[in-house]
Parts: C-alpha cells; sequence; structure tokens
C-alpha cells in the first residue's frame, strides 16, 4: 500500500499565530500556577510531612532547566508537533518512537481529563457555599466541558489570549498572598528554614520531589506548538527556558512564604489541618472578602486554563500522528476556518465525555478517583517521556553532524537523564503513597503497567507497519518541516531504524 501525502489543508497547522509570549502562557498554564501554589504545595506538605517543599521546587527546576538544555537544541532542527514522539523517534529509532507517542497518548489524557474532577469539584463547592446552589460536581465539570470543547476548534492564537489574561491574574494573586505571608511571620521574624539547602539530604525528600515535578507537567509543551510559532528556533528555546524559571521561583517562593506565615516547625500540621485552604486563611485577616472570592474564583479558572491548555496538547499530537498515518489519516486534518486540528480535538472532547458521564454513573469521588489518582498517573507517564527523551537527544546528536558541542549534545543530557532516572525511581518506588494505598494494593503497580502496555503497543504497531506499510513507517517522525529547509542544511542526520 503506498503512502498518500495528504492535502496541505490536512497536513500544516496554522503558521505564525503566536509569539513567545503565547507559548509561554499556554505551557505555564498547563502547570496551573495557583491550583500548584494553593493546592500542590500544600497537599506536599500534608502527604510527605517534609518541610523542605520549598527546596524540592527549586531542585526539580533545576534538572528541568538541565533536561531542557539538550531539549532545546534538538527544537532547533526538528520542528513538530509530535514533541516528545518525533524526538524519541529521531534518537532512539522508530519503535521506540510509536512506543513514546502511546505513552504521550495515555498520559496527556489522563492529565487532562483528571483535571475535570479537581475543576467539577471544587466549582461545586464554591458555588453551594457562596451562593447556595446545589449543583452536583459532575454539572459544573461538564459545563467547563463544553467550553473547552467549543475553545479546543477554535483559532489558536485567542485561546492564547484566554489563557494570557488568566495567567497573568493567577501570577498577580500568587504574589500577592506571598507578600502579604512574608510580611505577617508567624513568629514575628522571617524563618528562612524550608529553604536550607539540607532538606536535599533529610528522609522522605524523595517524595517530595515527586510532589514537586508534578507541578512542572506542561512546561514540555513548547514543542507541541512549535508549528505555529513565528519563529521557532528562537521562541521555542526562549519559552521553555522562561517557563522554567517561572513556574520554578513562583511556586519555591510560594511554598516559602506559607512556612513563614505559619511558622518552619507548624507548616505540616497547618497544611494537613487546612488543606487547600490554607493559603486563603492565612491571608484572609489582611484582604477584603471580596479580594478573598476573587482569588477563591482564579483558583478554579486555574485549572480551566491547564486543561484547556492539555486539551491542545492531547489534540496536537493525535494531529502529528495522523498526518505521518501512525494513525488514521483522519487525525491529520484540520479546520479551514481556523487551523486548529479539528478531529483529534473533537475526538478527544468525546473521550473526556465519556469518562465524566462513567464516573458520574459509578458514584466514584471525583476529588480521589479521578482529579487525584489519575493526574497522579499522568504526571508519572510525562515523566517517563522526560526520561526516555533525554536519553533520545544524546542519540540524536550522536549521529548528527552539528555544532552544538559536548555540553549541549552530551552532558546535560545526559546528567539530565541520570537526575530525572533517579526521580522516576523513586516515584515507582513510592507510588502507593502518592495514591493514597496500602503498599500491596494492586493499584500502585496496575497505573504505571498502563504505561508499559501503551509503550509496548505502540512498539509492535511499528514494527506491524515496517513490514506491511514501510512508505508509512519510513515517514514517521519527519512530521510537515523535520529537517527540511534551509535552516536544517547544514546537519546530516542519519535517522534511525
Amino acid at each position: 500500500m503506498s503512502h498518500t501525502r495528504p492535502d496541505t489543508v490536512s497536513a500544516v497547522l496554522a503558521r505564525g499565530r503566536l509569539g513567545i509570549p503565547s507559548v509561554v502562557f499556554f505551557v505555564i498554564a498547563a502547570a496551573a500556577p495557583l491550583t500548584v501554589v494553593a493546592g500542590g504545595a500544600t497537599t506536599g506538605y500534608a502527604v510527605t510531612g517534609v518541610t523542605g517543599i520549598p527546596v524540592s521546587y527549586l531542585v526539580v527546576a533545576a534538572v528541568l532547566a538541565l533536561f531542557a538544555v539538550g531539549y532545546v537544541a534538538m527544537s532547533r532542527r526538528i520542528v513538530n508537533a509530535g514533541a516528545f514522539y518525533t524526538y524519541v523517534t529521531r534518537g532512539l529509532g522508530r519503535p521506540a518512537g510509536v512506543g513514546a507517542a502511546m505513552v504521550a497518548l495515555l498520559a496527556y489524557n489522563a492529565m487532562q481529563i483528571g483535571l475535570y474532577g479537581g475543576a467539577g469539584a471544587v466549582t461545586a463547592q464554591f458555588l453551594n457555599d457562596r451562593y447556595g446552589w446545589q449543583l452536583t460536581w459532575w454539572m459544573c465539570a461538564l459545563a467547563v466541558w463544553a467550553v473547552v470543547a467549543a475553545l479546543g476548534v477554535a483559532r489558536i492564537d485567542l485561546n492564547g489570549r484566554v489563557l494570557a489574561v488568566v495567567l497573568v491574574a493567577e501570577c498577580v494573586v500568587a504574589l500577592t498572598f506571598d507578600a502579604i505571608m512574608v510580611t505577617h511571620p508567624a513568629d514575628g521574624s522571617i524563618s528562612f528554614d524550608t529553604l536550607a539547602p539540607s532538606h536535599v539530604f533529610a528522609a522522605g525528600i524523595g517524595a517530595a520531589l515527586v510532589t514537586a515535578i508534578t507541578g512542572f507537567v506542561g512546561f514540555e509543551g513548547t514543542v507541541v506548538f512549535s508549528e505555529e510559532t513565528k519563529d521557532p528556533r528562537r521562541t521555542i528555546a526562549r519559552a521553555t527556558y522562561i517557563a522554567v524559571a517561572v513556574t520554578g521561583l513562583l511556586y519555591g517562593l510560594s511554598a516559602w512564604a506559607m512556612s513563614v506565615a505559619t511558622g518552619p516547625d507548624r507548616i505540616v500540621d497547618a497544611a494537613r489541618a487546612d488543606g487547600t485552604d490554607l493559603i486563603f486563611n492565612l491571608v484572609s485577616p489582611y484582604l477584603a472578602d471580596s479580594v478573598i472570592t476573587i482569588a477563591r474564583v482564579l483558583f478554579i479558572t486555574s485549572l480551566f486554563a491547564a486543561l484547556l491548555s492539555f486539551h491542545h496538547t492531547v489534540a496536537r499530537y493525535l494531529f502529528a500522528l495522523g498526518r505521518e498515518r501512525v494513525l488514521p489519516a483522519v487525525f491529520g486534518r484540520t479546520s479551514r476556518r481556523t487551523g486548529a486540528p479539528k478531529v483529534g480535538s473533537l475526538v478527544q472532547s468525546g473521550l473526556a465525555f465519556a469518562v465524566l458521564v462513567g464516573y458520574a454513573l459509578a458514584g466514584a469521588d471525583p476529588i480521589v478517583h479521578l482529579f487525584f489518582w489519575i493526574t497522579v498517573t499522568g504526571g508519572l507517564g510525562v515523566l517517563i517521556l522526560m526520561t526516555v527523551t533525554s536519553a533520545a537527544v544524546i542519540g540524536f546528536f550522536a549521529r548528527t553532524t552539528h555544532t552544538e558541542g559536548p555540553w549541549r549534545s552530551l552532558i546535560a543530557p545526559g546528567a539530565a537523564t541520570l537526575a530525572l532516572s533517579g526521580i522516576l525511581t523513586v516515584t515507582l518506588r513510592e507510588f502507593a503513597t502518592l495514591l493514597g494505598v496500602a503498599s500491596d494494593s494492586p493499584l500502585r503497580w496496575a497505573f504505571p503497567a498502563a504505561y508499559a502496555a501503551a509503550a509496548l503497543l505502540g512498539i509492535a504497531w511499528a514494527l506491524l507497519l515496517r513490514t506491511t506499510n514501510p512508505d508509512v513507517y519510513a515517514a514517521v517522525g519527519l512530521g510537515a518541516d523535520s529537517d527540511t529547509g534551509p535552516l536544517r542544511a547544514p546537519d546530516t542526520v542519519r535517522q534511525p531504524a
């Protein structure tokens, strides 16, 4: 069977619509800063019992900055919405790449769909407390779903403006809260105990690092939007480093500020007692009720922004795989009107709807069983992808004639691979704790095993394509622009099998 190339409309995303600010908004919105500050950091203190949560955020930011060195260097040569899938293909071979694609689809769908549980439950609680509306979590979740589904097929730059407004407001609220907490220390003086480097070697820091890394999921999405940027070589590099720096510093600062307001020796108990209300309770004596209400609304919109960003990521992965016929070609179609990957977006919305209806009918807990379990599992998948991608960077430059130098092509990605492998090992070892289940619960292995199954399925499918459809197999990982054009002419790449 011959490989039939899709037409221009179906093969190309909308070009030149995103600049550096828009890409930064997308990736930081995926990380949901206010959700991480109000929920992630507090949960980190409560679950791990470790006071070094601020340090863990800074350590993870440093590791991801190291990862970004090779990741960005590779992005200058490969422009493809498939991101991790494409990079693993070009560095470790087509079977590994298709295996990574299946892991990516499972992981990002888990992150996106799991967030609906949190968004629905938090929104329903807010409307009940504030206005006395007796709404169920799934009603609110489906309302949010409808908005995300509509924006998913709209122009990408329109989505960027929506996320920009939400994200700026989130950051302003988080920084305002930080300033209030730091200027009202519990013991009358500002303590830096929770920022002490010694926490890196303390017992339980592994769990803290695992908790911290989930707050950064989404920063790697800069490459997913590379085909829609005005200048991919410049935009992706700067957006990636800005995203890591902004989120790392914001998370570290906010987690530390909370410990100042409660006292370093009381932060764990306070987090366990107040949960996600902790940060709001700490600042409420110094702010008007209307400001706290606005902040709680932004907490909800933070979840919405993350939902929208992950929706776009999934849709673009489906588009990249459909364009190359790894998945049915219909996924490689874009809207003639908006340039958005319409079919992938609609399929993702359909899958999310089915899961939400299933959870509603089953009467499952939206916070524990949907939001917490599924997003933690999604975070695990992204961590697996980052670890494998970091190794793929080394493989790519080993077979490529380049001028990047040993730091970008070998040393930094090698160190990042080791560091991410260590965090991944700790994650798997402590996954039962992260899920809140018994150490002998089958769930501790069932969720990670799903990624192994997805990877094996992808590898098997690639090998089948190699035998039955060599033209399609040969195009795996090439995308629309990879290694073409004057910007990439100097590089000679030996494509792995």
